[in-house]
């Protein structure tokens, strides 16, 4: 069982590399999604190493990009808000890793995320496209932990994709060890990062 999840996980590392290698412009897709106020711009902001002072809601969509050395990494910050995820599915063409971001903290949304997630997993357009996700808020003394998390949206049940979920605070940049300005030596350090992330299968942080 557990050569077969590595088997799989292998398999969706050298897909993402494969198409690194294989298309001209050497592009990664990153769908960022979750409900409305889940830290989803600042997550982004947090990464891209730019100033978190000044964050409003999502009402359209964002994209930051980075292009080094021939790789170019896309991020798609799309809003949360109820009125606007039926419009997610716009985004969902020639996604590679999909990032989902919860609210640790809001308990009470729980059902409404995890809800949510599973209708993302069962989208044909996202069919084994990996899903980072991150349990975010972990600076608020009322936050769940990542493995409770886990537990509440039985992601164990996840069988099609790699899957990991990260604990992490996009207000203070605890837990979140990548970034969308790789050094010039290093253009792909955050599609490494990623493949770190998820290289520990089934496994909380």
């Amino acid at each position: 069982h557990d050569c077969l999840l590595f088997h799989r996980l292998l398999q969706g590392l050298l897909s993402i590399l494969r198409k690194l290698k294989s298309t001209p412009d050497q592009e990664v897709r990153i769908l960022l999604l979750g409900l409305d106020n889940g830290g989803k711009t600042t997550l982004l902001k947090q990464l891209a190493s730019e100033d978190i002072s000044h964050i409003t809601p999502t009402q359209g969509f964002n994209i930051k990009s980075v292009q080094s050395q021939g790789f170019k990494l896309n991020v798609w910050d799309i809003g949360g808000q109820r009125k606007i995820r039926p419009y997610w599915r716009n985004y969902f063409e020639n996604t590679d890793v999909l990032i989902y971001v919860i609210d640790s903290a809001d308990r009470k949304r729980f059902e409404e995320t995890g809800q949510e997630l599973a209708e993302l997993l069962d989208e044909e357009k996202l069919s084994g496209v990996p899903v980072l996700i991150f349990a975010n808020k972990q600076d608020l003394l009322t936050a769940a932990p990542a493995s409770e998390i886990a537990e509440g949206l039985n992601l164990h049940t996840i069988r099609d994709r790699m899957w990991q979920i990260q604990s992490c605070s996009a207000l203070t940049g605890e837990g979140i060890q990548v970034s969308l300005n790789p050094p010039p030596n290093s253009p792909t350090k955050f599609l490494c990062a990623l493949i770190l992330l998820f290289s520990p299968c089934f496994c909380f942080s």
